[in-house]
């Protein structure tokens, strides 16, 4: 009996302690996004592989400038990763805080220093994923929250 109750226990909080899935084709809603003093972009979808703690994402971004896709792949264990993107180096680290994983990240650009720090959180039984920013540049801080939906 005790053994019994002890493996529910433990099921039980393997459960409780589980990290969120994010994998998926995601969709931005534009009308539920955020982008401040930016221009929105017309569109962005991000196919994400996550397999705790690794995570592959792909992110295809079209707007003014036309169609960006970039890859980003590492750990959400707090390991620092380094990606090389046609934007110059990227390093960060990627973390759970409870249900949301937070993404810092730093680059060069031009010479000057630009941090972000990205909370990543789902919604809707996990059919919603809305990333929200905060990002420092050499001019100033400026915010932006992208809604996404599973596809």
């Amino acid at each position: 009996m005790k053994l019994r109750i002890c493996a529910l226990f433990c099921l039980l909080a393997s459960a409780l302690f589980a990290k969120q899935d994010l994998t998926g084709v995601w969709s931005m809603v534009a009308e539920k996004s955020d982008f401040g003093a930016m221009p929105v972009p017309s569109k962005i979808e991000r196919t994400i592989a996550h397999k705790d703690p690794s995570i592959l994402i792909k992110t295809v971004q079209a707007g003014q400038q036309g169609e960006i896709t970039t890859e980003y792949k590492y750990t959400t264990d707090g390991q620092e990763f380094s990606q090389t993107t046609r934007f110059g180096e990227v390093k960060g680290t990627a973390v759970w805080e409870g249900d949301n994983l937070v993404v810092k990240t730093k680059r060069q650009v031009q010479g000057a220093e630009i941090t972000s720090t990205e909370t990543w959180s789902l919604a809707e039984g996990g059919k919603a994923l809305t990333v929200s920013a905060q990002v420092t540049t050499p001019q100033g801080e400026f915010k932006y929250k992208i809604h996404f939906e599973k596809k």
